[in-house]
C-alpha cells in the first residue's frame, strides 16, 4: 500500500491524515493544538506539525505529504532564516488604516484588476505596510516573506536556521501555491505572477521570486545575493513538487485553507461551499478569474489550476461558542434552544461583529443584539438569534458570490459548526438553495493528500466525499428582513 498524508495547520490547531494512494480511505489521522491569538510565534506551528505528524504514526512509510494551512499570515524572516517578529495573523485587525492608506493610494478598482482584490485588515500586504509603518527596525531586516504554509513547507523540507536545520537559511528554497499567493494582495490569479510594485508599495522594499533551492535552480543566475530586495516564495502549480524531506519523503506544493478544502471535498461547476469554522467564507471554483471593484469577493485562485472567489466573515463558530458560554450550556443545549424558537427569533436580531467585520468591511465595528422584550429575554431566544444571525452574515456572502456571476446547483455546508443540528436546519431556513452537509471530515488535510497524490503520480486522484441528500429548502425571509434593518 502505498500512502499519502495532508495537513491543515489551521488558525487551532494542526491536523494530520495519512490515506491510501490508491483509494483515498483514511489510514490514521493526528491532532495538535495550537496557541489562542491574532499574533503568534511560528514555532509553535512547527512543534505542532511536528506533534501531529508523530500521533498519526510519522512519515516512515508515507511517500509524498502537502500541508494546507491558514491564509494571509505574515511571516517575516532575516537573512539567517530566523524569524523576525511573532506572525501577524489573518484575524489581526490592527492593519486595517494600513488597508485604507493603500486603497487611497492605488484605488479599489485598480487593485481589482492587477491582482483580483481590494485590501482590507486579513491580507498579507497590509500587514507588511503595518510592519512597514509601525516597526520599521524590523521591517528593515526582512530578506523573505512567507505565509504560514510555505514557512512549515520550508521547514518541513529541512530549511531554517542553522542551528536549527540540516539545510540552513536557503531563503530561495521558499515556494508556496497560487491559491495561497492569491491571498496576499500582491500576486495574481489572472496574471499568474507577482506585481512587484504593489509588494513595494506594502513593505517599502522591492522584492523577487525566489529562484529555487542550490542545486535544483533552473536559472542560477536568477539569484540576487545583494540582499536589495526582498525574496517572496517560488509559485508552484497544482502538480509541483518543493521538493523532498531529508528522509526523501516527496513534499506537495500546499494551499491555503479554503482551496484545500475545496480540493478535498471535490467540489465542481455548480457546488458552493460554506464552512463555518474560527472564521466563516463561502466561495467557490470557476473557470473564470474574478475582480470585484468592491472589495466584496475575492479573487483567488484554487488549488487546482482554476480561480475561487470567495468572501470571508470574521464572525462564525465563535458566536455560538460566545452565546453559549453566556448561557453556560454546551453546544447540544445551544441547539435544542434554538430549535424550540420560530424562525425569526421573535423579532430578536444579534448582528455578531464581536471581533469586528470582514465581510462588510467594517474592522472596528462591535456585536449588537436588538428587539428586545421582557417575554423575548430568554434563552431559547438568545440561542436562536445567535445562529439565524450567523448564518445571515454568510447568506449575505452568497449573495455577493452570485452578483459576480457565480450560479449554485446546491451549497455544501462544512465546518465544525456544520455538524450542530440547529445550524443544519436553520441552514435550510436561511438559504434560498438546497443544502447538503457532507460526511465529517478534515476536507482541508484531505486537500493536502490530493496534492501529495497529485505531485507524486502526476495526475489528481478521483477520491470522492460521501455527501448527504440535500436538506429540504425552507426558505423564511423574515429572518434576513428583520437583521437587514439594523445594518
Amino acid at each position: 500500500m502505498t500512502l499519502v498524508a495532508g495537513v491543515d495547520s489551521s488558525t487551532q490547531s494542526c491536523k494530520v491524515v495519512v490515506r491510501d494512494l490508491e483509494t483515498g480511505a483514511l489510514v490514521r489521522s493526528g491532532r495538535a493544538a495550537h496557541p489562542d491569538g491574532t499574533e503568534v510565534d511560528p514555532a509553535a506551528w512547527w512543534s505542532a506539525l511536528r506533534s501531529a505528524l508523530e500521533a498519526a504514526g510519522g512519515l516512515d512509510d508515507v511517500a509524498a505529504i502537502s500541508i494546507a494551512g491558514q491564509q494571509h499570515g505574515m511571516v517575516v524572516l532575516d537573512s539567517e532564516g530566523r524569524v523576525i517578529r511573532d506572525a501577524l495573523l489573518w484575524n489581526d485587525t490592527r492593519s486595517a488604516q494600513a488597508a485604507r492608506d493603500l486603497i487611497d493610494e492605488v484605488g479599489a478598482e485598480a487593485y481589482a484588476a492587477r491582482v483580483g482584490v481590494v485590501p482590507v485588515a486579513s491580507f498579507t500586504a497590509t500587514k507588511l505596510r503595518w510592519l512597514r509603518d509601525a516597526e520599521p527596525a524590523n521591517a528593515a531586516r526582512v530578506a523573505a516573506v512567507a505565509l504560514p504554509h510555505d514557512w512549515l513547507t520550508w521547514r518541513l523540507l529541512g530549511y531554517g536556521p542553522a542551528d536549527e536545520s540540516p539545510l540552513g537559511p536557503d531563503l530561495e528554497a521558499l515556494t508556496t501555491d497560487r491559491s495561497d499567493a492569491s491571498g496576499t494582495a500582491y500576486w495574481s490569479a489572472g496574471a499568474g505572477a507577482y506585481d512587484f510594485e504593489l509588494f513595494e508599495r506594502a513593505l517599502g522594499r522591492p522584492g523577487r521570486e525566489a529562484a529555487g533551492a542550490a542545486g535544483v535552480c533552473a536559472d542560477a543566475g536568477a539569484r540576487d545575493t545583494d540582499g536589495a530586495r526582498v525574496i517572496l516564495p517560488r509559485v508552484l502549480g497544482p502538480a509541483d513538487a518543493a521538493g523532498r524531506t531529508p528522509d526523501g519523503v516527496l513534499v506537495g506544493p500546499g494551499a491555503g485553507d479554503n482551496a484545500g478544502a475545496a480540493l478535498g471535498l471535490g467540489a465542481a461547476d455548480g457546488d458552493v461551499v460554506v464552512s463555518i469554522g474560527t472564521s466563516g467564507t463561502v466561495f467557490a471554483v470557476t473557470d473564470s478569474p474574478i475582480a470585484d471593484p468592491t472589495g466584496t469577493v475575492a479573487g483567488f485562485a484554487d488549488a487546482g489550476g482554476l480561480n475561487l472567489p470567495l468572501i470571508a466573515t470574521l464572525n462564525a463558530a465563535r458566536v455560538l461558542s460566545s452565546i453559549a458560554d453566556l448561557l453556560s450550556v454546551d453546544f447540544d443545549t445551544l441547539a435544542e434552544l434554538a430549535l424550540s424558537g420560530e424562525p425569526g427569533a421573535e423579532g430578536v436580531v444579534l448582528v455578531p461583529y464581536f471581533e469586528g467585520e470582514r465581510t462588510p468591511n467594517l474592522p472596528d465595528a462591535k456585536a449588537s443584539l436588538h428587539g428586545l422584550t421582557i417575554a423575548t429575554t430568554r434563552p431559547a431566544t438568545f440561542a436562536r438569534a445567535a445562529i439565524e444571525g450567523m448564518l445571515c452574515g454568510l447568506a449575505d456572502g452568497l449573495d455577493a458570490v452570485r452578483a459576480v456571476g457565480v450560479r449554485e446547483k446546491r451549497i455544501l455546508l462544512i465546518g465544525g459548526a456544520a455538524q450542530n443540528r440547529a445550524v443544519a436546519a436553520i441552514a435550510a431556513q436561511v438559504f434560498d438553495a438546497p443544502v447538503v452537509v457532507p460526511a465529517p471530515g478534515e476536507y482541508v488535510a484531505d486537500g493536502g493528500a490530493v496534492q501529495a497524490a497529485w505531485a507524486l503520480t502526476g495526475e489528481r486522484p478521483t477520491w470522492t466525499v460521501e455527501a448527504a441528500a440535500p436538506l429540504p429548502v425552507d426558505t423564511r425571509a423574515v429572518i434576513r428582513e428583520q437583521r437587514g434593518q439594523y445594518l
